[in-house]
């Protein structure tokens, strides 16, 4: 597997962990953070599934595709979540969890 035509992948993984770290963290910070506990939590799960997708790919693991099939999901229904929120942490991480779910998508077809 070559690691280098799934740099944007990677990138998008990495962009979008650093996203969901963000807003799990801006999340807990709001008035009302029981009303956040399901955004913090789908947060804190695309985050490592999207830790541990880029670090299959940097390292051509044989389970990219598999891992990256999971993370498309995961990051989907972060997304979703998070774009039910009109906070900009929440709409910004919305954002990156759709970029990289696409990422994922085309990289587990491949």
């Amino acid at each position: 597997m070559q690691t280098k035509k799934f740099n944007a992948c990677i990138e998008a993984c990495n962009a979008c962990a650093v996203a969901c770290n963000y807003c799990a963290a801006s999340c807990l910070q709001e008035t009302d953070v029981k009303m956040m506990a399901h955004c913090i939590a789908t947060d804190m799960d695309c985050a490592q599934i999207c830790a541990l997708a880029a670090a299959a790919m940097s390292r051509g693991s044989e389970h990219s595709q598999a891992i990256c099939a999971l993370c498309a999901d995961i990051c989907q229904s972060c997304g979703d979540e998070c774009a039910k929120h009109n906070m900009d942490h929440c709409q910004q991480c919305a954002q990156a969890c759709f970029r990289c779910a696409e990422e994922c998508r085309k990289m587990a077809a491949a």
